[in-house]
């Protein structure tokens, strides 16, 4: 069984590889080898290029992903208006 950790943090400023190593290193100090990232910000492209060079397997969430899912799961939102799409029915027009 794998343990994953979690850290949320909510930032204006895109979080960058300090912030990040050290959550690996709390990562490491736990034994784990798993966990997710998630700000409210974005993240510097040496944050995202350190997780990538590590063994350990780290998923970063920003702002933008963050909101996807929120959506995509129905969390923390709300339907404001629905929109109806309509098409032609060509078989209608047949003979």
């Amino acid at each position: 069984m794998d343990i994953i950790y979690i850290q949320a943090k909510r930032w204006q400023n895109p979080v960058g590889r300090p912030e990040i190593q050290k959550f690996v290193g709390a990562l490491v100090g736990q034994r784990a080898k798993k966990g997710v990232f998630i700000t409210t910000s974005t993240f510097t492209k040496e944050a995202i290029a350190y997780v990538d060079s590590i063994e350990n397997k780290v998923v970063l969430i920003d702002s933008h992903q963050l909101a996807k899912y929120m959506i995509q799961h129905n969390l923390g939102v709300s339907t404001s208006e629905v929109y109806e799409v309509k098409r032609i029915d060509t078989d209608y027009f047949e003979e």
